[in-house]
């Protein structure tokens, strides 16, 4: 579904005195809303028509307020001088430092190695299965709340995944993309600075972002980590980012079930392996959480493994695309 025209961006003189559109010389206010294909939950909701010949001024300042956009849209560099797209990025900052020192502090533990489990109760008697999953809860309730709370701004991404995920389909430009990666990075710096000053010590595990190498080779790593990405991306596009499905979950639902897939692949890919305690799906966070601790020889595969699970993913939406431009009928 896309909004043939929002009235809001039209000049304001011609905008018709009513109750539903009163002029801004203290008459009423509207809330603050920017069309955004790549929006997590509400995308349908503020989307432009790309063939309204009214939405042109707007598209041309951003070019991703609409679905199905050219090479030469989606790599326009001008959008690096956007201010909005600045403030955005750092939304998405603030959202990833918030999400990152959370959902590390509940599972980070001393460092120890790890050995099978022994007792009758097998790995569910042990740190190995409770620490992800009160990492699995942490996501499950947090990720939701804080979609709801940034995505009117910024879309509500809060992960490098999902901005290279919508990269991929066509539904977010480089610049936006380049923007909201490095805010999410640095935010989850931030997280990771704040961690280590919380914990005092840097000889700490965090769940979701450690292999023991001697027991775990890091390309299986890597292969769990992408898997485990490629599923959070599908699902993530198809409860809250297709338009498809907004008759059926609708932007409140989406980004409930959102944080039902995140919980779920964290929690359930932390403990069939002694040696690998569960996958990242965000390589914001395993960052912050290096930075509290230090840089293992590893910790490529937090940024391969959901780079690849995204190129994935959008050659499949290439084939069978979100959106469908009426003109190439």
């Amino acid at each position: 579904m896309t909004i043939t025209y929002l009235p809001e961006y039209e000049p304001e003189e011609t905008i018709p005195t009513t109750p539903h559109h009163p002029l801004h010389h203290g008459h009423g206010l509207e809330p603050a809303n920017s069309p955004f294909a790549g929006r997590i939950g509400g995308n349908q909701e503020f989307v432009l028509d790309r063939n309204d010949s009214k939405n042109l001024a707007v598209l041309e300042r951003v070019p991703d307020a609409a679905p199905c956009m050219s090479m030469q849209e989606m790599f326009d560099l001008r959008g690096f001088g956007s201010v909005d797209l600045w403030k955005f990025a750092m939304l998405e900052c603030v959202a990833s430092m918030l999400n990152t020192f959370i959902s590390a502090w509940v599972t980070t533990h001393p460092y120890a190695p790890m050995t099978a489990a022994t007792g009758s109760a097998g790995v569910y008697a042990t740190v190995t299965f409770f620490s992800p999953t009160f990492g699995g809860l942490t996501n499950l309730l947090l990720t939701p709340l804080l979609i709801y709370t940034f995505s009117p701004s910024s879309g509500g991404h809060i992960n490098p995944l999902i901005t290279f995920a919508t990269f991929f389909a066509r539904i977010i430009s480089l610049p936006r993309a380049v923007l909201y990666v490095l805010g999410q990075t640095l935010g989850g710096a931030l997280a990771g600075f704040a961690l280590h000053a919380a914990y005092g010590e840097r000889d700490i595990t965090v769940g979701g972002c450690y292999i023991d190498t001697a027991q775990v080779p890091v390309g299986s790593g890597l292969v769990v980590e992408f898997f485990a990405c490629l599923i959070v991306v599908w699902l993530c596009f198809g409860v809250a980012l297709d338009p498809r499905q907004a008759r059926v979950f609708g932007p409140a639902v989406g980004p409930w079930l959102v944080g039902v897939v995140v919980g779920v692949v964290t929690w359930g890919t932390a403990f069939t392996r002694v040696g690998y305690i569960g996958a990242s799906v965000n390589p914001a966070r395993c960052f912050g959480a290096y930075v509290a601790s230090s840089f293992p020889g590893y910790h490529w595969i937090h940024w391969v493994g959901p780079l690849a699970a995204a190129a994935a993913h959008g050659l499949v939406y290439f084939v069978d695309p979100l959106w469908k431009d009426p003109k190439s009928k």
